[in-house]
């Protein structure tokens, strides 16, 4: 399933520090700030969706998240196989996630830019290479990001201006209804 990453997902997620390749492997959809199908809405906690390929593995992985962390606030499922796990988010960086949710990236504290990695492994024409993470390119200001949104958007860029697009609560919002209409019927 091909779902357009979220800002929550991009720079509030990795925050959670969910060990490497574990959000992957269990089948890891997107992050959200709210869930529009929930009773219970929690403040300062990320929801984060999964449709894991096998439930065993899953709860595996659920039940080593309960004892690595105190943050998980509670799961729960959704029909067609839909999981959901709240997180509550570091105090110490709620000046940081209201930055990210005003679209000021790169006001954000260094302590705060610590938390994600600085190097990603891709493959570009076949060959391994490290690059900067996009996080880390978007709190700097790199210039390849500016390019790119110059081009995309065919604007000049400002010094003031911020490098990643604003966050907009209804992009940051599950809507699990609107998402079923992404996801094919698995085939028996």
């Amino acid at each position: 399933m091909d779902v357009k990453k979220t800002i929550t997902s991009i720079f509030i997620v990795p925050t959670i520090k969910v060990p490497t390749g574990k959000l992957k492997e269990n089948g890891f959809i997107n992050g959200y700030i709210k869930d529009d199908g929930h009773d219970t809405q929690y403040k300062d906690c990320v929801y984060v969706l999964f449709k894991p390929t096998n439930m065993d593995v899953f709860r595996e992985f659920l039940d080593a998240e309960y004892e690595r962390t105190k943050d998980v606030v509670e799961d729960y499922d959704y029909e067609d196989g839909f999981v959901i796990i709240v997180y509550k988010l570091k105090s110490k960086f709620k000046k940081d996630y209201e930055l990210i949710m005003q679209g000021m990236y790169s006001k954000t504290s260094k302590s705060f830019q610590n938390e994600f990695s600085k190097v990603v492994k891709i493959v570009k024409d076949g060959k391994h290479m490290d690059e900067l993470s996009l996080q880390v390119r978007v709190f700097k200001k790199s210039p390849d990001i500016k390019e790119y949104w110059e081009e995309k958007l065919d604007i000049e860029f400002t010094e003031d201006m911020e490098y990643w697009e604003g966050f907009h609560i209804e992009n940051e919002t599950l809507y699990i209804n609107k998402l079923k209409e992404y996801v094919q019927p698995a085939i028996s």
